[in-house]
């Protein structure tokens, strides 16, 4: 029965991502999955803006998905959202009652923080599935329970959250630290399992230290100050609080924080709630995914609070209130008007035809790089980050773009064999205006626009494919 269950939750999660509209974050993480699958490596052969796991670990999905590459990874975030309910339910298992659990694992699953992180081909359906796998072994281990095996298999989770997104580094060190006061925590083995994932990070920045230290820390603090650099007020923290309150609040994250903080006690799990709050309030501004690392141990501990001390009429209402509210956007966005990703795969065809039709074989630079596995072409390195670069206004010089492989709007340049727009805009909750200015770059180089049939996009070609050389023939 059981068993059952999982797979019912799996299939509703991997349904829901199915269904879920497009979103053009999803474009970096198809474009360097797709290129680490061709045997390229991010920061050295390519612009990467986040830790290195994810790409190098999904490769393999990509090599045998093939053209089905953007809906294989949509499947494959639903699955590991399906490991994350998992993990919080078997640690409050281990914690609390069979009761909490259960209630504590469908809180959280119903959470809008995590159903948008696992309903499109980011990266934080897998740091969060490594994260809330350690749970339990780190219950066990508060329990006395813990063996030097458990400690070794708690680095290795925890540093492969921090390997896939940099924002789990936070949790995975002070987990780290905390346990050094805990010697029941093994903090020996805690390193030893930490030493692969670390290893793996040490390679590719050996491989790569410009490029690593660019996407992975200097990108992701100054790429927002200089989006919104005409709009301040979102970089403010006054707006950065009510972000996250409004997050936490579309789902049972905010009456759990409160209910856990009512009789917080010291714990490896306190640790780690703490480290994850922290983390998703340290970028400017604050998304709904970044607050992810907290909501594994924040609902494990809900299941302790329940077990020792149910709460009242009133707090049973406010968690069912605000679990409804959780379910709203999804609701909302499976009932919108933007591009699906049945359509998005479609369009994708309608390219594939077109470009075939134009004997183009090479890369296509594009902003939404996501398109083009369905397109049965590769992205140009340079595009690799999607618009996310591209939209920048100089945070590298010209020499530095060109030795990273990077181009921004301020210095457009077009290689590849063609230039595809129409995937980026508020239809994928991206801006018009940054296609547009890629396509006028294209007429400017005299490039010859060519529509795609019964889609939004236009493939650019270059002047040699304007006017093709007549081919040679003999007269009788």
């Amino acid at each position: 029965m059981r068993a059952a269950c999982w797979a019912a939750l799996t299939l509703l999660f991997a349904l829901l991502s199915l269904a879920r509209p497009v979103d053009h974050d999803e474009s970096q993480y198809v474009a360097a999955t797709v290129l680490a699958a061709k045997g390229l490596l991010p920061y050295r052969d390519f612009a990467y803006l986040q830790t290195p796991l994810q790409p190098l670990l999904l490769a393999p999905v990509a090599w045998i998905a093939g053209a089905w590459t953007w809906p294989a990874l949509r499947l494959v975030n639903a699955a590991l959202g399906a490991v994350a309910v998992a993990g919080v339910h078997r640690a409050a298992r281990e914690s609390a009652g069979p009761g909490a659990a259960l209630i504590a694992a469908a809180l959280f699953a119903g959470c809008d923080v995590l159903l948008f992180s696992i309903g499109t081909a980011r990266n934080d359906a897998l740091p969060a599935a490594l994260l809330a796998s350690a749970l339990p072994l780190v219950v066990r281990a508060e329990q006395e329970r813990g063996t030097r095996t458990h400690a070794v298999l708690i680095g290795l989770l925890l540093a492969g959250a921090a390997a896939a997104k940099i924002s789990y580094a936070l949790p995975a060190a002070a987990y780290g630290l905390s346990s050094l006061a805990r010697r029941r925590h093994h903090p020996p083995h805690v390193a030893l399992g930490a030493s692969l994932p670390a290893a793996l990070v040490a390679w590719t920045y050996l491989l790569a230290p410009e490029g690593f230290v660019f996407g992975v820390l200097d990108f992701p603090v100054r790429a927002p100050l200089d989006w919104y650099a005409d709009r301040p007020v979102k970089l403010s923290l006054a707006v950065k609080l009510l972000d996250a309150f409004k997050f936490l609040a579309l789902g049972a994250s905010l009456p759990a924080l409160l209910l856990v903080a009512r009789r917080l006690r010291p714990s490896a799990l306190t640790v780690l709630l703490a480290a994850g709050l922290v983390a998703a309030l340290l970028p400017t501004p604050t998304w709904r995914q970044y607050l992810l690392p907290a909501l594994p141990p924040l609902f494990v501990l809900l299941a302790i609070r329940l077990h020792e001390r149910p709460p009242g009429p009133a707090w049973r209402i406010a968690l069912a209130v605000f679990a409804a509210a959780g379910l709203a956007p999804t609701v909302a966005a499976l009932a919108g008007q933007g591009l699906f990703l049945a359509q998005a795969m479609r369009q994708s065809a309608a390219v594939r035809a077109t470009l075939d039709r134009l004997a183009i074989r090479g890369p296509v630079a594009t902003l939404s790089p996501q398109f083009l596995p369905a397109a049965g072409r590769l992205p140009t390195p340079e595009f690799a980050t999607g618009p996310f670069y591209f939209r920048s206004d100089r945070l590298l010089g010209e020499v530095a773009e060109r030795r990273l492989r990077l181009i921004s709007r301020s210095r457009p340049r077009l290689p590849g064999s063609a230039v595809l727009v129409g995937g980026e805009g508020r239809h994928t909750s991206g801006s018009d205006l940054l296609d547009a200015q890629l396509a006028q770059v294209a007429r400017q180089a005299g490039w010859r626009e060519v529509p795609v049939p019964g889609t939004r996009f236009r493939v650019f070609t270059p002047p040699a494919y304007a006017a093709p050389r007549p081919v040679p023939h003999s007269n009788p």
